[in-house]
């Protein structure tokens, strides 16, 4: 599943993410101050962003299908998928050729290499 967002819809998802379970209502109100939106605008691009299969619209309620990690593990599989072959080994390399990583990180990717071998 490769769902595309664009730079706003991004923010709105993100917004919807934090706010939720949030009302229709509430969102209108919430995108009128961030994004200065008019309330059509808020339907709107939540509808896209329903059809998309993101969130959930039950009488006015809205809630995720998709959880804010997921969506983004998704797309971080997609990236490398499209731009490394599928090679991690090939991402974390390119990643990593100009900066060095502190010792925090490098446990952080240890430990998480270790709970993927694990499954």
């Amino acid at each position: 599943m490769d769902i595309q967002l664009g730079a706003i819809e991004a923010r709105y998802a993100d917004m919807i993410w934090e706010q939720e379970p949030v009302t229709s209502s509430e969102l209108v109100k919430l995108t009128a101050v961030e994004f200065n939106w008019k309330r059509t605008t808020a339907h709107n691009v939540l509808r896209r962003l329903i059809d998309k299969g993101l969130f959930k619209n039950e009488n006015g309620l809205v809630t995720a299908v998709i959880s804010r990690e997921e969506f983004y593990s998704r797309q971080s599989r997609q990236y490398v998928e499209d731009s490394f072959a599928g090679s991690l080994p090939a991402f974390i390399a390119a990643f990593t050729q100009n900066s060095k990583l502190t010792q925090e990180e490098a446990e952080e990717i240890r430990r998480m290499i270790d709970e993927a071998e694990e499954k």
